[in-house]
């Protein structure tokens, strides 16, 4: 029996929907058999007991210090006033990090793991290390490049690369150069590029058990559409709405139809716009054939998303990295990015740099966008096509082959 550790980073859904598709995977490439624990918090350690309702002694709520949410994504302001002062039901910072280090260290020692898996989390990742116990670092950041105004950021930053170079590897979840969309984020020093791997991708499976056509998909067969899609946290999510509505309410978009998918399991939201300017359910939209301007849902089902992402003609982002990913390398689809951090901004300007969609930081530039992406449409379509012969989208099934030699290594020394 090996007992693997998956810590997972709750800042965001990437690390969780990472490290599910590696758990779905690594069962079929490790000999021995797993007993696997997870340990994040908040939503995730919630999503995560949801999922496995029989593994609940193997999941561990350990409070991993998070920014504090603002208007704009993390608060800046707060998250640093935190830093010695309790804010927003928060702890000082201080003490968030004494107590969530001594939580995973009496894990560690109660569960003594053979291998640890950190997606996001530098505490496991330093504690491994400490106690000889193999691991991997899962990441699609390291260095990242900052605007002029967040250059305070540059010491964390130093911290923070030197506890992820203590992982035994560095798996970095992308293409290899020259098709990496973080490369901007990345900016690794020599030194440590024996530990970097490139794995690709951890992309989500297609829908192979077909279901009959939902309403949503019956109403966007034949015709043309943006795909809007509202992801990320809480914050994240809000301020992405905020700047879509700022543009829909421009008279250019007054003809242009649209999908937006909110990524909220709230039933309230799905509604349909019509033409007319009459909103309707989308079953009474589907049956009475309504001619829309704009499909709201709160969550799309996976066959929904595939049909809506195969479909539109174009998609509106946030600039996450997992998202650009399943768009332009699976989907071949141009992007328009509305960035909410420096992060997106580096992955959105690394795809405007190579043509694959275009940055846009206000209204005016998501509608000229738009416009260009829709003039020069063939061009972005070959572009894409490019781009996708060169796509990795087997992340986890690379990363659970990484584990399996590991651990085999291990085994012989």
């Amino acid at each position: 029996m090996i007992k693997i550790a998956q810590f997972i980073y709750p800042w965001g859904s990437g690390h969780y929907s990472r490290m599910m598709a590696l758990d779905k995977v690594l069962p079929k490439y490790l000999k021995d058999e797993i007993e696997m624990h997870y340990s994040s918090k908040d939503q995730i350690y919630q999503r995560l007991l949801e999922k496995f309702p029989s593994k609940q002694q193997q999941i561990h709520e350990i409070l991993m210090p998070t920014p504090i949410d603002g208007k704009c994504g993390p608060s800046v302001r707060l998250s640093l006033l935190n830093f010695l002062l309790p804010v927003s039901g928060n702890p000082p910072l201080v003490k968030q990090i004494t107590n969530y280090l001594k939580q995973e260290r009496a894990l560690f020692e109660r569960e003594n793991f053979d291998f640890v898996i950190n997606d996001g989390d530098m505490g496991s990742n330093i504690l491994a290390k400490n106690r000889n116990v193999s691991c991997i670092f899962v990441t699609n950041q390291f260095k990242p490049r900052l605007g002029r105004s967040h250059f305070y950021f540059y010491p964390s930053i130093e911290y923070i690369s030197k506890q992820i170079a203590k992982a035994s590897k560095i798996v970095v979840a992308d293409s290899p150069p020259p098709y990496t969309i973080c490369e901007y984020n990345l900016n690794f020093p020599e030194d440590l590029m024996q530990k970097v791997v490139y794995v690709g991708h951890f992309s989500n499976g297609s829908t192979t058990n077909q279901q009959p056509k939902s309403d949503v998909e019956k109403l966007i067969e034949g015709k043309e559409f943006g795909y809007w899609m509202r992801t990320g946290n809480k914050s994240t999510n809000e301020i992405t709405g905020e700047k879509f509505q700022e543009t829909f309410h421009s008279d250019e978009m007054k003809n242009e139809r649209r999908v937006i998918s909110h990524a909220k399991k709230d039933p309230s939201i799905d509604k349909v716009l019509g033409k007319d300017g009459k909103t309707y359910g989308i079953s009474e939209a589907c049956e009475k054939k309504i001619d829309w301007i704009q499909i709201d849902v709160g969550f799309l089902s996976q066959q929904e998303k595939e049909t809506v992402l195969t479909l539109c003609k174009y998609a509106v982002i946030n600039g996450s990295h997992t998202t650009i990913g399943e768009i332009i390398g699976k989907k071949q689809k141009p992007i328009v990015g509305i960035p909410i951090y420096d992060e997106h901004t580096n992955n959105l300007k690394w795809t405007q740099d190579r043509k694959l969609g275009l940055l846009a930081l206000n209204s005016k530039q998501v509608l000229k966008a738009i416009q260009e992406i829709k003039a020069n449409y063939n061009k972005y379509e070959e572009n894409l096509q490019e781009f996708s012969r060169n796509f990795d989208g087997n992340g986890a099934e690379n990363t659970a082959k990484i584990v399996n030699e590991m651990l085999e290594t291990r085994k012989r020394l």
